[in-house]
Parts: C-alpha cells; structure tokens; sequence
C-alpha cells in the first residue's frame, strides 16, 4: 500500500491558517518554542472516506510540537486524537512522512490523528464512535490544534462528510415496497453508474456502517441499497429461512433506478451476509456483476440463533433448504473479491477467503483476496474512523485492513 502522501497528484490548491497569541515584536518564536504556526491541508472538507494531506509549517528546525485531534459524536461523547513530532530542518512537519515520537498511534500515517482517536470514556478497544444515520449526521467535524511548550500556536477545523448535499434518501418498507432497507441515491443528473447491493451480517437489521456506506457511494455516484433481510418489520425475526430470491429482488430494484448501470450491479456481503453475497452472485448472474465479502464464509451456516425457528436452514431457494460446502461461485459473472482477517475471533475467515481466492467464475477467472493476518473480524467498514476492534484483532490492523479493502471496492465500480 502506498503511503498517502505519495498517493495521487500534488494538492492543487493548499488552504492555510495560523492562529497563536502573544506574538513577540519580532512575530516569530522564543530561543525554544515558535510562537505561532501554520496549518495547511489540501481539503478543508472532504468525503469522510477520503484522505487529507495536512503540514505544519512555521516551526523552528527540531522543534517538538504536539498536535491533537478531537471530534464529538452524536452521544455527545468527545473523541481524541494525540501525536509528539519533531519539526525537520526547514521547521515542517509532513503528516503523510513523519513518525510520531508518541501519540495514540505509531509510524508514518497521515490520517493516523484521526483512525485512532479514543473516547474520554470506555475502551478504545471495543468502542466506536457513535453516529445515528447519514440523515441525522450527514457529516462531523474534527479540530486540530498544534501546540509547543504546552502553549497553542495554530488551530483550524476540518468537515468529514458522509452524505454529499443533493444525495437522496428513501426508506424501504415490506408493506410498501416488499423490501425493507436504506435506498441513497446519488444527485440527478450524473451519468449511469454501478450500483452496490450491502448485506450486514448476524446483527440483523440495517446496520449503521452500511447505511454510511450507502451515503458514501451515492455521493460519489453509486446508487446504494442497505438492506434489512430479516431483524425488521415485515422480516424473519431471526436468520432463519431467508430466501435467496428476497435478495434477488432486492437487485432487481436496485439496477432499475434511473442512475444505475444494471449490467455492473455488485453486492457486498459481511459475516453471515456473504454467504448471501456468495448465493445471489452465483444463482442470478444476469443481475449481479461482482461480490465483494468480508470476513466471510466458505460454506452455508444453519440458522441463528441455532434451531430458533423450527428449521436448522439459514438460506432458501424456491422454498428448499440451501445447505452448501462449498458455496459454487462457477456461474459468477464477474469478480469475487474476499477479505478476511487473521485474528478473526469469531470464525475462520482467512482459511475461506484463502478458498474463495482458488474459484474460477464462469469466465475461468479466479477470485481474489485481500488477507490481513493481524486483522479481525470487524474490517467490512471505510477508513479514517474511529472504531473498536470487537471480533479480534487490533484497532491499527483493521484500519490498515479498510484503507486496502475500500479503495479495490471503489476500483470494482469503476472499471
């Protein structure tokens, strides 16, 4: 993976602002400490997946400076952020290159002051942030600030946006539309994209990672669908003889909106929902292009919570059990892209996405694989948030997971 600042172009338009107090008559610093400094990034506001550049410029050369971050979610819990550097000889500081001295993460990393931002209460660990849905927190800012000798010298605030102005929304209901679920749909007017099928896994529900996923593609021109397929009204309570074909017409609906290619629809699947991810990819190949599953499985489970509902089957297909080990995907269209980590606390997921990489689909062409052997479970999100690592792993290791899986999500669209 390259490191972000040598990532794409030079910034095309660099915005800065310096702020301190108590400026010497001669405006610059003490024999120590700078008096004030400058902050500059190539994006005061940006999609929430999206990377900044940020320098630090104005210092002394070796001046150590401390810069933190802080956000506050939607529970009114504040969040932090915190990194020691020592200026180079020209008195910057590059976050894209610079290692911190000490902070809440390690190495170079120049979004790190924001992924491993950690709550004044609770464990870092297995807390994240807390946001309701792109329509209550269509974006959140984060504060930096820069000081030395304890005393600040610049300041500025950067906007995170989930849910690009003119992005719609509609609420899917059983009663109304025969599906529950999310539907984000991208301003009118741009061109035919691919649209993107999310399935949560054994939560149930529409979850809040795939509905800010949602948001997220359709700012950037995707429309996208969170579904609920079971856990809500008009569902199965449990996972428990959903059929194959709910989903399918889930992709029905989909690739039918006015700014959907219907020839490129991909599903993206965690958990439990890439087995099926797996199933509509590989039954309904004239409605879905690529699958995309994270921690997944290899194989069809039973029921959950196990015999819960009088039937030991998780999947139907017209109205019979799928019980499958494997899971064929030989009649995918398209590519099956699986990632898995190896601390995966909850099941095997890195052996199966290992097997799923060994697939041809129905062109000869394997799938592929993105193995991350310290990350866990929890990796099917965007990068750049803070977040726990429930279902092993470390929080570091799941970052450096989504800031590889993502982007190769993106390019799928895309191509």
């Amino acid at each position: 993976m390259q490191r972000r600042g040598r990532r794409a172009a030079a910034c095309a338009a660099l915005v800065a602002v310096a702020a301190g107090a108590g400026c010497s008559e001669d405006g610059a610093r003490d024999a120590k400490h700078s008096r004030t400094a400058v902050v500059t990034v190539d994006r005061s506001a940006a999609l929430a997946d999206e990377p900044v550049h940020m320098r630090i410029t104005g210092l002394a050369s070796g001046e150590e400076v401390t810069v933190t971050t802080r956000a506050t979610d939607a529970r009114d819990v504040a969040w932090s952020g915190r990194a020691v550097f020592t200026a180079d000889a020209k008195g910057a500081i590059d976050l894209d290159r610079a290692r911190p001295r000490s902070g809440t993460y390690r190495g170079a990393d120049g979004m790190g002051l924001f992924w491993s931002m950690t709550p004044g209460t609770g464990d870092p660990d297995i807390t994240s942030i807390a946001l309701t849905n792109p329509q209550h927190n269509p974006s959140y800012e984060i504060r930096i600030a820069v000081a030395s000798g304890g005393r600040p010298i610049a300041q500025r605030t950067l906007t995170r946006t989930f849910q690009a102005r003119r992005v719609r929304h509609r609420e899917l209901t059983n009663a109304k539309d025969g599906l529950s679920g999310e539907l984000f749909l991208p301003p009118t007017g741009g061109p035919r994209r691919a649209p993107v099928l999310l399935l949560g896994g054994s939560e149930g529900g529409v979850t809040p990672v795939n509905q800010f996923k949602a948001a997220l593609l359709a700012s950037r021109g995707h429309p996208a669908l969170a579904l609920c397929y079971f856990g809500c009204t008009g569902r199965p309570e449990y996972l428990a003889s959903v059929s194959v074909e709910y989903i399918a017409s889930a992709a029905r609906l989909l690739r039918a909106q006015p700014q959907a290619d219907p020839r490129r629809l991909m599903v993206a699947g965690a958990s439990r929902g890439s087995e099926a991810a797996q199933l509509v990819a590989q039954y309904y190949p004239d409605l879905v292009r690529d699958a995309v599953v994270y921690a997944p499985s290899r194989n069809t489970n039973g029921a959950y919570p196990a015999n819960c509902c009088g039937t030991r089957s998780a999947w139907t297909q017209g109205g019979k059990s799928l019980s499958l080990v494997p899971i064929p995907l030989n009649h995918v269209r398209g590519t099956v892209l699986a990632v898995a980590g190896g601390a995966d606390s909850l099941w095997g997921s890195l052996s199966a996405a290992q097997s799923i990489a060994q697939q041809p689909n129905a062109s000869g062409r394997k799938a592929k694989a993105l193995l991350c052997p310290k990350a866990g479970h929890g990796i099917s999100g965007f990068p750049y948030l803070p977040v726990g690592a429930n279902g092993g792993g470390t929080r570091a290791a799941n970052e450096q997971s989504m800031e590889s899986s993502w982007p190769q999500l993106l390019h799928l669209l895309d191509r």
